[in-house]
């Protein structure tokens, strides 16, 4: 609503409006009538065995049933065609770009255990094409073709070069050094090849671990900070990364861990360094807790599709494990 008015105000001259939501966020929250829609829907589907594996530090759910996350998604969506649909009814919709995405891929692990993103493995925070893939939308009269898409990989950092020149403006490489325009490829061209980049030196609580990636061409080199370890992946032919095939293409492996180690100096990346105070028992400790926490999301996420179910008298309340 607030944005809208921001429109409405600035309607007669340039204006940016960003627009930041904070669904689909937790706490995961929606309301009965929503709920029942996607609990009517999730009903007709086939019953998991189970909704959630482990997979290295958490559980991860592989089932896209929860009618609460459902109704949050619909009430994010029902509020973009707002602020749509206002443009439309002050006749700018020819004349303002419209940018959407999100920040990371889905809550499949840690805070609501809401989302599952496959066929890509994993979700937010972590390292698997769950975690990195976003949607991602551009409406640019005059220069995008409806209906169309884009298969070529892109970055967050590619949107400052892109809105300066859908804009008319002048690029500023020396502010936008890790972002490219993405113009040519809307309208139908192509841009240089060039691998991204991502850089996760911590944990993370929903289950990320210290690590850092390339991902150039079909070939994806995640570089595991904890051990040194590292995993490749050819994402062309194992989009939901199964198939580590680091020791299988040992060269490919070398140069894509020297290309990444390259990035890291060039930008100055702190690196993480190892606890002094660790201890093995840890480890074991974190196994037992992640196997009985995955007992426990079976149990109340089966529960979210009982006719009775609800979180409290008011309908509006969070859906966040107890941990």
């Amino acid at each position: 609503s607030e944005t809208i008015a921001f429109i409405e105000q600035n309607k007669d001259k340039p204006f940016l409006a960003y627009l930041s939501f904070y669904a689909v966020h937790g706490p995961i929250q929606t309301s009965k009538p929503l709920w029942e829609k996607y609990r009517d829907k999730a009903s007709r589907l086939p019953k998991p065995a189970e909704r959630f594996k482990i997979d290295r530090t958490l559980p991860v759910r592989q089932v896209q049933d929860n009618p609460v996350y459902a109704g949050l998604i619909e009430n994010m969506d029902t509020a973009v065609g707002r602020v749509l649909k206002r443009l439309d009814e002050l006749g700018l919709a020819d004349n303002t770009i419209v940018m959407f995405t999100g920040d990371n891929g889905g809550v499949s692990s840690g805070d609501s255990y809401s989302s599952s993103e496959l066929p890509y493995r994993g979700g937010k925070g972590r390292q698997w094409e769950g975690g990195l893939r976003v949607p991602f939308y551009i409406r640019a009269p005059g220069v995008t073709r409806p209906g169309s898409t884009c298969d070529t990989p892109v970055i967050g950092t590619d949107f400052y070069p892109t809105i300066l020149q859908l804009a008319g403006l002048p690029l500023r490489p020396k502010q936008h050094v890790d972002g490219v325009s993405l113009v040519p490829l809307l309208k139908g061209g192509s841009i240089a090849p060039r691998p991204l980049f991502w850089h996760y030196p911590h944990y993370g609580n929903q289950g990320g671990e210290p690590s850092s990636i390339i991902h150039k061409g079909d070939w994806k080199l995640i570089h595991y900070w904890e051990d040194g370890h590292n995993e490749l992946y050819h994402l062309s032919a194992d989009i939901g990364e199964q198939h580590d095939l680091a020791a299988k293409e040992v060269q490919r492996t070398a140069r894509l861990w020297a290309e990444l180690q390259a990035w890291l100096k060039e930008t100055g990346a702190k690196l993480p360094k190892p606890n002094p105070e660790y201890q093995e028992a840890w480890t074991r400790q974190h196994q037992e807790a992640a196997q009985a926490l995955k007992t426990r999301l079976e149990k109340e996420h089966a529960a979210l599709l009982y006719p009775g179910w609800q979180p409290n008298s008011t309908w509006w309340d969070s859906l966040v494990p107890k941990d």
